[in-house]
């Protein structure tokens, strides 16, 4: 499985943003699918995931503003961030899971896309 993230940019403070993550084999519809973020110097954390049935998990902090959803057909996973901050600063990962099921580990993810740069000014 092959993942390609897009739809990362430069957005003001309150801003809207939404990411898409497109993958290469119609077999990530039976794997959950997450996206994590990195901000500079700091470890890789996880954001958002939805399972194959579409039960969808959050990190606390973020679950008010950004919203996880997927296309099975287009094998497509999106994450829409509303009411960006500046601590929203970060590359954003797209990973499929390694079962239908994979929740917050990133040690439960077996594919990576290459992660695209989300920057927020103030």
């Amino acid at each position: 499985v092959q993942l390609q993230a897009s739809g990362g940019g430069l957005v003001q403070a309150g801003d809207s943003l939404r990411l898409s993550c497109a993958a290469s084999k119609r077999t990530s519809s039976n794997n959950a699918m997450g996206w994590f973020r990195q901000a500079p110097g700091k470890e890789r954390e996880f954001v958002a995931a939805v399972s194959w049935k579409g039960d969808t998990v959050y990190a606390d902090s973020l679950r008010d503003r950004f919203t996880i959803s997927r296309n099975y057909g287009a094998s497509t996973v999106y994450l829409q961030m509303n009411k960006l901050k500046p601590e929203d600063t970060a590359v954003y990962y797209c990973a499929a899971g390694r079962s239908a099921y994979s929740g917050r580990d990133m040690g439960g993810y077996s594919y990576w896309g290459q992660g695209t740069l989300v920057t927020v000014s103030s």
